[in-house]
């Protein structure tokens, strides 16, 4: 009798859950993720969507008052997540995962990010030492109404060094800077594998062109890596013309940007003609 019920229950409970209604949420999940540098930056959060209502304000018809703190969107709130150290809002944030919390005004929004993101809403959990950050940012009150909660990582600067955390919902909008530093990841990088590696020592001059370190070092690097015949390629080429340039070597400098037009050309790779070309021309204004 006891194992008869025992089935009846577990056949009723496998029917109930077989039988639920698949719905949409009302507020869909959603991520978006950027690398920046060599730091992966993670936004997940929940979209609440507008559906007519007032969102900001502070006449008690608002769904958000100004004045008080809140997840920065749906259920579980808003995280970020940072696979290195990162600077947020000009303050050293180690890698981890963290809870955006935010006060909605109308000038100015208080964003805070906070170091235990399981607390969601329930503000009363909150610990001082927690606060990784705390800061204003200006509202800069969108002139097209966003209907769904939105987050966006923006502005990826050209050294790919800086973005920002973007908000967007309903009239309201902030960006909260993110700066990452990847110099020190890639010397360590660069010193432990072109030792064993010559097909890094391109990368490494490169890198070393690109952010104005020792130009001479990345000459004996690219140098080293065209020595070999195979790799004498157009694009490389083209480094190593402008390494010599900038070291004031200006015959060299025309002689491999020279060669570097000639294989472009046979490659038919118009951006470099047009590269080759211009450089060319720069070097004999000089």
């Amino acid at each position: 009798m006891y194992k008869f019920i025992t089935y009846s229950l577990m056949m009723l409970f496998i029917f109930t859950v077989q039988a639920q209604i698949n719905l949409p949420a009302g507020s869909s999940a959603a991520s978006v993720t950027t690398t920046v540098g060599l730091t992966e930056v993670s936004i997940s959060y929940f979209r609440p969507k507008m559906k007519g209502r007032k969102i900001f304000g502070i006449d008690g018809s608002a769904l958000l008052e100004y004045g008080v703190m809140w997840r920065t969107g749906a259920n579980s709130g808003t995280t970020v997540t940072l696979s290195t150290p990162a600077k947020i809002g000009g303050t050293e944030v180690p890698a981890g995962t963290y809870l955006i919390i935010t006060t909605p005004g109308d000038d100015q929004f208080d964003f805070m990010l906070y170091g235990d993101p399981s607390i969601g809403s329930n503000f009363s959990k909150m610990k001082s030492d927690q606060i990784l950050v705390n800061m204003k940012v200006d509202n800069l009150k969108s002139s097209t109404m966003i209907e769904t909660l939105t987050f966006q990582i923006s502005d990826l600067s050209a050294d790919n060094s800086q973005a920002n955390i973007h908000f967007q919902w309903a009239d309201a909008a902030w960006k909260v800077p993110i700066e990452v530093s990847f110099d020190e990841i890639v010397m360590a990088d660069i010193a432990a594998k072109t030792q064993i590696d010559l097909s890094n020592y391109m990368a490494a001059a490169s890198y070393y062109l690109e952010t104005g370190k020792d130009l001479n070092q990345a000459l004996l690097w690219a140098k080293s890596f065209l020595a070999v015949e195979s790799n004498r390629r157009y694009y490389y080429l083209n480094r190593l013309a402008k390494i010599q340039a900038g070291l004031g070597m200006k015959k060299e400098a025309i002689k491999t940007t020279e060669e570097s037009l000639e294989k472009s050309k046979a490659a038919g790779d118009n951006a470099y003609i047009k590269s080759n070309e211009a450089f060319m021309k720069e070097l004999k204004k000089k």
